[in-house]
């Protein structure tokens, strides 16, 4: 599997956070790649980005035999996404402290972001290590959050005398004005139009004020960029930090990212056996009694957390939060195959409340283009064009392309 190349249409989900969080050993448990790891400011400073997987149930599972695709494990899919490890934010990020705009800019593309926090308490507001616990990470939960506020208002307010002179127009549309300014962050015109539907804002920009771009900006970043805080260092954080975040951000995973790599990197070397998202492991053969310490005291953390969090994080970030499902398009509707006899080859991640058209264009736009009609191929049925996909489904598409 090419851990690198990344699919155009991929789901893209981004690491965020100050320096020396973890972003970075996250990043590398999540797609095995090599990337610098150091315990100082700014290890990262051009993005890494690869491909990493979130887990869901494969529906070979309802079969006599499972579907052997290389993304399947005995019933556990992993389906790829976009992983974007963004070098560390730091406080004044907007104002370009610490390279903080060129970071920023990275965050336009990504779909979901998980802010990555030191739960420790082990290092400062600028990533450098201070004692367990001398530091208080609720304040990293919502920096980032603040930053890519600000960002987005400084990107409004740059480009408002534009706005202002375009309002002088007769057919001025304060919809589209803006919608020209924040397409260009990874909003798209439906997003504008249903924030300033929602929030009341002024008709005529010449009478808003800094408060106004800023809480457009808020909207927006909430509306594009949802936020999972991943609760790093779980294994070595005071119980009380973990809490105290889980109290300020309603989407908390407590991670233990050193865990996941050990895992991973044990289950490479045949030391283990483990597949991502799984609550514990099987020791397999002789190890040395380091090893089995190591490994014991991940598992007494996996007991507490029901994982390493790594997997979990991903899987909320986009079952949860994005609220998406996996569908699976099929030729055959009897065999779930492909062309080639392929069982269950594709799976592909579309928003809740899509229907079989929609997964058409996400296989290509000419299939998409050329739909003729879908054939829900676990009830044997023809389904509707306005059928709203299920977590699991198998479809067989007809089209003329």
């Amino acid at each position: 599997m090419d851990r690198t190349a990344v699919p155009h249409a991929m789901l893209s989900i981004a690491l965020a956070g100050k320096p020396n969080a973890g972003k970075s050993t996250f990043y590398q448990a999540a797609t095995m790649a090599d990337v610098d790891v150091g315990n100082y400011p700014f290890t990262t400073i051009d993005p890494n980005r690869g491909v990493s997987h979130v887990r869901t149930e494969c529906p070979c599972l309802e079969r006599e035999s499972r579907c052997g695709d290389e993304n399947c494990q005995d019933g556990k899919r992993y389906v790829p996404v976009e992983l974007l490890d963004v070098a560390g934010i730091v406080p004044g990020a907007h104002e370009g402290r610490g390279l903080g705009n060129q970071f920023l800019d990275e965050l336009t593309t990504a779909d979901v972001i998980l802010n990555v926090v030191d739960a420790s308490g082990g290092t400062n507001a600028e990533g450098e290590p201070v004692e367990i616990g001398e530091h208080d990470p609720v304040e990293d939960v919502h920096f980032v959050e603040e930053e890519m506020d600000l960002w987005l208002a400084s990107i409004v307010e740059r480009n408002w005398e534009t706005v202002e002179r375009a309002s002088r127009s007769p057919d001025f549309d304060l919809d589209e004005e803006l919608s020209e300014i924040l397409t260009g962050v990874g909003a798209t015109e439906l997003d504008v139009a249903r924030t300033l539907r929602e929030v009341e804002y002024p008709d005529d920009p010449m009478v808003w004020t800094d408060e106004h771009r800023e809480a457009l900006a808020r909207d927006i970043r909430e509306r594009t960029k949802p936020i999972v805080v991943v609760a790093n260092k779980a294994d070595v954080a005071p119980p009380e930090n973990v809490q105290s975040i889980k109290e300020v951000a309603e989407h908390t995973i407590p991670v233990t990212a050193d865990g996941e790599l050990a895992l991973r990197r044990a289950a490479e070397a045949g030391l283990i056996e483990y597949d991502p998202g799984d609550a514990d492991f099987e020791i397999l053969g002789d190890i040395s009694d380091d090893q089995q310490a190591g490994l014991e005291r991940i598992r007494d953390v996996m007991a507490e957390f029901g994982g390493t969090g790594v997997q979990t994080a991903l899987d909320h970030a986009v079952y949860d939060l994005l609220d998406h499902l996996t569908a699976y398009p099929v030729q055959n509707e009897s065999k779930w195959t492909d062309g080639q006899g392929n069982v269950l080859p594709d799976a592909f991640l579309l928003p809740r409340e899509s229907t079989p058209k929609d997964l058409a264009y996400a296989v290509h736009s000419d299939i998409g283009e050329g739909y003729l009609h879908a054939v829900d191929a676990k009830e044997k049925r023809r389904v509707s064009d306005e059928h709203e996909l299920e977590e699991g489904d198998v479809i067989k598409i007809v089209s003329s392309n």
